[in-house]
């Protein structure tokens, strides 16, 4: 899938259906036919963040709908959108959104 008229749109696509499993910059490199520096330089033009800044947004992101929308324990929540554990998840979701991922779920999830 190298990046063309369609900008990095494609790869993002990609990269978001795939937030479940390890991608490096080197794999998004690879998939948009880019050596990892001009990845990088392209990304941040486009995107105004690094690759892997991105990709923590975005699971920080999917982390935030499962916990909307799903009762799954925390070690699931972190493992299906990438972050592995449940102390990464904590860790990368107080970082970011200043609150932790129990608290977010009991102010957002729908009364049942």
């Amino acid at each position: 899938m190298p990046v063309h008229e369609d900008g990095l749109g494609p790869l993002l696509q990609w990269a978001t259906a795939r937030l479940d499993r390890p991608l490096t910059v080197a794999d998004l490199a690879a998939e948009a036919g880019l050596t990892g520096r001009t990845l990088i330089r392209r990304f941040r033009a486009e995107t105004g963040t690094t690759p892997l800044r991105w990709l923590l947004a975005q699971r920080v992101m999917r982390a935030r709908e499962l916990l909307e929308r799903t009762d799954l324990p925390m070690d699931l929540v972190a493992e299906r959108c990438g972050l592995g554990s449940a102390p990464n998840l904590r860790a990368h979701f107080s970082r970011e959104l200043g609150i932790s991922p129990s608290e977010y779920r009991r102010t957002h999830q729908p009364v049942r």
